[in-house]
């Protein structure tokens, strides 16, 4: 299975945010879109606009343990994570959940090129797995041979 297999199956809404929004603004658009995180985008003038980086609950947490609650008025620029990790449709999801575990991360930008296309994240390889175990869970049982019965 690959990135779009993923994204086929699922809603293709792409949640964003601007470098220059408040903290505030984007935790309320988290909490509105039932997400912990968002990707980050600004325009610049020689390629539009790009994706810069992602910004997470995990970055309101760290950032209210140093600034307190002035925080909420900080850009979401200085708080978000630079250092993206991206995939591309066309990856396998073992990349995907080697590139989560090895960056300690939950979400990854899906790029075709420099244009963003999605993102997958934790919930959709749960998703994926419940549906394995489902489809397990209503297989039949194997017939056990005779010889297997006397043991």
């Amino acid at each position: 299975m690959r990135v779009e297999d993923v994204l086929r199956s699922k809603n293709h809404r792409i949640v964003t945010v601007r470098t220059g929004e408040t903290v505030e603004t984007a935790a309320k658009l988290m909490k509105a879109e039932n997400i912990g995180a968002l990707v980050v985008k600004d325009v610049c003038r020689t390629e539009g606009n790009t994706v810069v980086g992602m910004f997470s609950e995990r970055d309101i947490v760290r950032a209210m343990l140093e600034h307190g609650g002035k925080v909420m008025q900080m850009k979401v620029s200085d708080l978000m994570s630079r250092n993206l990790i991206t995939c591309a449709p066309t990856d396998g999801l073992h990349h995907v959940l080697k590139l989560m575990q090895d960056n300690h991360i939950r979400h990854v930008p899906v790029l075709d090129g420099f244009t963003l296309v999605g993102l997958v994240g934790v919930r959709d390889f749960i998703g994926i797995r419940l549906g394995e175990l489902e489809r397990e869970d209503k297989a039949p049982a194997p017939e056990l041979a005779p010889q297997e019965l006397a043991h």
